[in-house]
């Protein structure tokens, strides 16, 4: 016989009954719930937003607070047009945030830095190219994976440019040439495919031959910086010793011109002072003669030493030089004994 408690209440199977009014009050409220928080978005400061309404491309937003059809009616993709993006070829800088920044495989880093030359040299060449995004629209749908494709583009125009140089070129003076000439290639490329970006700057790294010829190449290299110190000391050399020597020669010359120039203006006036004594000569022979003769002994006599002057009528001459030389020789001897 079955026992019923007494406080135990028969089970009623309706109380559990699903009320579809309250089911669908509270779709109503999730789904009012999911479209409010899917109605804005925010843009960062460095970016804009591409908005697409059923996958077709509506508009572009700047940075801000916006909003959208909710429900994923429309789609916000981002794109950084504030920020300069690079990428770097032969090397890679560890932690980068873009994953084009730099080829992820080893092997494929080592062949894109390897490279063979006009002279048909081979070159180990590094660089890196820095870009912004212009237009951020057709960065978007122009392309699949528009950084992958300009790092393609990238190494292609790089070897294009080292391949119409010479290894000296590439390694030493031509180096700034080859950054112009691929940012002006590869900005090109760029603008007729519309992708988007602008080319900021091509710069060279390290630019080496192989490792295998690399010791040889160093020597080859100090020999011709030797050449060149050598070539620089002897035109410091020659720029000294010829100036100067130039300007002795100019100054024998000048001397020699202004020793010719006198010589002549004595000569003229020795011409013109004999033609003037000539004249006078023709007017008064005798008086001209004995004039000269006596112009001629006041020039002489004073430089000829010892010498006596005596009168023609003079008798005897050579008592008065005995007595002469008898007044001299007291006068040596008085003077050595003074000594």
């Amino acid at each position: 016989m079955a026992v019923t408690h007494p406080n135990t209440l028969p089970f009623d199977p309706s109380s559990f009954r699903l009320n579809p009014a309250r089911i669908l009050l509270a779709v109503l409220a999730l789904l009012v719930v999911i479209g409010a928080f899917s109605s804005f978005y925010q843009v960062p400061a460095s970016s804009v937003a591409i908005v697409q309404r059923f996958g077709k491309y509506l508009t572009t937003k700047e940075p801000g607070l916006h909003f959208k059809l909710p429900f994923g009616l429309d789609l916000v993709s981002f794109v950084e047009v504030r920020r300069q993006l690079k990428l770097e070829f032969g090397y890679g800088t560890r932690g980068a945030m873009n994953d084009y920044q730099y080829n992820q495989d080893q092997g494929d880093m080592e062949l894109e830095k390897n490279m063979v030359t006009g002279d048909l040299n081979a070159a180990v060449v590094e660089w890196v190219v820095q870009f912004h995004i212009a237009d951020a629209k057709m960065y978007a749908f122009n392309f699949l994976e528009p950084q992958a494709t300009l790092r393609d583009m990238s190494e292609s125009v790089m070897r294009e440019v080292v391949g119409d140089r010479s290894i000296d070129e590439v390694l030493t003076v031509g180096r700034q040439e080859m950054e112009v000439k691929a940012l002006e290639k590869l900005q090109t490329i760029v603008s007729t495919l519309s992708m988007g970006v602008h080319i900021d700057q091509v710069q060279l790294g390290n630019v080496n031959p192989p490792l295998e010829v690399k010791d040889s190449f160093d020597e080859v290299n100090r020999a011709q910086q030797q050449k060149e110190s050598s070539i620089n000391q002897a035109s410091g050399e020659y720029n000294r010793i010829i100036p100067e020597a130039r300007g002795k020669a100019e100054q024998s010359i000048s001397q020699a011109e202004g020793y010719a120039t006198e010589r002549v203006n004595e000569a003229e006036g020795d011409t013109t002072r004999f033609k003037a004594l000539l004249t006078e000569y023709q007017k008064a022979p005798a008086v001209t003669k004995k004039r000269i003769y006596l112009e001629t002994l006041s020039e002489v006599l004073p430089n000829i030493p010892g010498k006596i002057i005596v009168d023609d009528k003079v008798p005897q001459f050579l008592p008065l030089m005995h007595l002469q030389q008898n007044q001299a020789a007291p006068a040596a001897t008085s003077t050595n004994s003074a000594r």
